[in-house]
């Protein structure tokens, strides 16, 4: 008994440590990144960041459609040849990696310029958009360049690399976005997204060189040794494919529809809580996806690591979502402007099922570490085809807010799609624990969104800031309970003081 509170101790301690580390540098990223959309909101306003989503989406689309996966599925095979300490094979599949790498850059940046036409006839209804879907072939390349190189770091475990990477391109790209936009406006959106992929394949390569340095000999026939990665991330680009896909056709849709100040407006409710209230997920795929994977057959233990992940991730989360949805009204103009008011509605919504994606989530990353491939794809495509359908029947009759209330219930099916496979499949039990957590937290988030609805400010700032503090109690005792961080912050601080005494 004592051993396994030990156990899960070190279980919470170790997911919270990883969670702090990631969370925080991905915190650092979106204040900066706050400032950048603030200024560009003032620039360009809603019509131009629906734009800027626009480009950006297709961008995302192309380089899904053509990366074959290398930014994923290297990563286990480096990190697999880096636990065994074989240095020449690690040089050898680094060179595979970067051969693939630029086969798939040329590919994407080809795809891009022969499909201008196509995108641009798709994508707006208006005007000849071609030369501009032409002009982003570059940062289609440069995206390819970057994933295989980040998987080359993350497979060697340079996350402190990895974090200092993150953080210098939110900043110069800042730098960068800033001056164009404001001396080009609009005509200054496709050389943003160029030169913003063109910083962060520099500061890239340049950690990943100083490990690897870059070899050209040696490189005949090495492309034939990459199969089985390539084979790997199929099922991954796929599914990439698909929700790029998605979400390119919800814009395009919603510019049709509507107009480009919907899009923009729509891009900044998704921006505020699919991003932003995601922060506390970036440390899964970095720490919590290699633990899952070097998880046997063991029923048991999968269902200990899965669930102990869900308990923490919706500890921490928790909190957070009803403060950001109470203060939203006040956020909103501060980020961007006034003018983007009527996303609050939308984005109030969506923060609902953060609830259920902070469960979702460690369930979801199952059948990857399985190398379920297939079945990852399906249940992909499925929870893609709902948020399609719901966006477009939820705008239709409702609006903007319908979109959001469409993306809430959309996260709804595809978690219990999701529960019912591994139930099945893998024999997945959500603990009482996780449910314990969740029927507790989610009631308190639901009441502050009913208090959105009341015009009384004593009552609205009362009674929710009220519900704020009790979630954040509950969250903080059950962590300070499960998990010896705290005791070890405090010991560090008392011995500092002693120290320096």
């Amino acid at each position: 008994m004592k051993e396994e509170k030990e156990n899960i101790e070190q279980t919470y301690t170790h997911i919270l440590k990883y969670t702090g580390i990631f969370g925080g540098v991905q915190g650092l990223n979106i204040i900066v990144g706050l400032v950048r959309n603030k200024c560009v909101a003032f620039l360009l306003g809603p019509a131009g960041m629906g734009l800027v989503a626009l480009f950006n989406s297709v961008v995302n689309f192309v380089s899904q459609a053509t990366n074959l996966g290398i930014s994923f599925s290297a990563v286990r095979h480096v990190s697999e040849l880096f636990d065994q300490g074989d240095e020449v094979r690690i040089q050898h599949f680094v060179k595979v990696v970067r051969a693939w790498s630029l086969l798939t850059a040329l590919l994407g940046m080809l795809v891009c310029l022969v499909a201008g036409p196509l995108l641009s006839s798709q994508t707006f209804s208006w005007g000849d958009h071609t030369l501009h879907f032409m002009l982003l072939a570059p940062a289609v390349g440069l995206l390819a360049i970057t994933g295989g190189e980040t998987a080359i770091l993350k497979g060697a475990r340079r996350l402190r690399s990895l974090a200092m990477i993150q953080m210098l391109t939110v900043v110069l790209s800042l730098l960068v976005t800033i001056p164009i936009y404001a001396i080009f406006g609009e005509a200054g959106i496709v050389p943003v997204i160029v030169l913003g992929a063109l910083i962060t394949m520099l500061l890239t390569i340049r950690h990943s060189y100083q490990l690897y340095p870059l070899h050209l000999t040696g490189a005949k026939g090495i492309l034939g040794e990459g199969m089985e990665m390539v084979r790997l991330g199929v099922a991954f680009v796929v599914a990439g494919i698909m929700g790029s896909g998605a979400e390119m056709l919800i814009r395009s849709f919603l510019n049709v529809q509507g107009d480009l100040d919907v899009v923009g407006l729509y891009n900044a409710g998704f921006m505020l809580t699919m991003t932003y209230a995601g922060m506390v997920f970036s440390a899964m795929e970095t720490d919590y996806f290699p633990r899952l994977s070097a998880v046997g057959k063991d029923v048991e233990e999968l269902n200990s690591v899965v669930n102990r992940q869900s308990e923490v991730t919706l500890l921490i989360v928790s909190p957070m979502l009803p403060i950001l949805m109470l203060l939203l009204p006040i956020l909103v103009p501060i980020l961007f402007r006034s003018d983007f008011l009527p996303v609050v509605a939308m984005a109030q919504v969506i923060l609902l099922s953060m609830y259920v994606r902070a469960v979702y989530l460690p369930i979801a990353y199952i059948t990857l570490a399985k190398g379920d491939s297939f079945h990852y794809f399906l249940l992909e495509a499925a929870y893609d085809i709902l948020v399609v359908v719901f966006v477009i029947v939820g705008y239709e009759n409702w609006g903007l807010t319908g979109t959001g209330f469409a993306i809430a219930l959309a996260n709804i099916c595809d978690i219990l799609i999701t529960y019912a496979y591994a139930s099945i499949r893998y024999h997945l039990r959500i603990s009482p624990m996780v449910l314990w957590i969740l029927g507790i937290q989610l009631p308190l988030g639901i009441g502050v969104y009913i208090l959105t609805f009341i015009d009384n400010a004593v009552l609205y700032w009362g009674m929710g800031s009220l519900l704020c503090i009790v979630s954040l109690l509950i969250s903080g005792y059950i962590l300070h309970q499960k998990s010896s961080l705290w005791s070890a912050l405090i010991g560090k601080l008392k011995s500092r003081f002693s120290h320096n005494e």
